[in-house]
């Protein structure tokens, strides 16, 4: 598949970030694959020898990855096995697809908020969590559109390092959203 010792240490070491945040082992590591390869398109055969993991784990991370959009099947003409690749817009896909994980927390907070008493700290959890995910679901529409209009008007979006930011301002990204959420109130 085109690589290095050094280029598949750092696809690792991202694919065990990604488990940490959640997401399975294996489909963690195969969506490394496909974030670390140079080829247009790989196979889950491909993918299986890169690994050194069974089949079936292939097949069923490569299935949870196709289910939340992070990859896409291509025709392949010429070939009976079936090709792969990260799809262009996949963390727009990824991050508009939450959506429905966002209304089902919003949905399981105006539930929670209906059976506990309005002045007990219960029913304050259960409106606060409501109103950040009601926060967070009216801002996701422009975040996106604003990702997208960056990508079409900056050719160098891709292409450009981080900025490094001091380790004193680090905050979570639920600090940030909450401080976003409170400065709108």
């Amino acid at each position: 598949m085109g690589n290095t010792d050094e280029q598949w240490q750092a696809a690792e070491r991202l694919a065990l970030t990604l488990a940490e945040g959640g997401l399975q082992r294996m489909a963690a590591r195969t969506l490394a694959v496909f974030l670390f390869t140079e080829q247009q398109s790989v196979t889950a055969g491909e993918i299986t020898e890169r690994l050194d993991a069974s089949a079936g784990a292939v097949s069923g991370a490569v299935k949870a990855l196709l289910t939340v959009g992070l990859i896409e099947r291509l025709p392949a003409p010429g070939s009976r096995r079936e090709h792969y690749r990260l799809r262009d817009d996949a963390w727009a896909t990824l991050f508009t697809s939450q959506n429905t994980v966002i209304q089902a927390m919003l949905d399981a907070a105006e539930t929670g908020i209906a059976a506990t008493a309005p002045d007990g700290p219960a029913h304050r959890r259960l409106a606060d969590m409501r109103d950040f995910y009601t926060f967070l679901l009216g801002e996701l529409p422009a975040l996106l559109d604003r990702w997208h209009q960056q990508r079409t008007h900056d050719p160098e979006v891709g292409s450009r390092k981080r900025p490094r930011v001091p380790p004193d301002v680090h905050t979570s990204a639920g600090d940030r959203l909450e401080a976003a959420y409170r400065s709108h109130r």
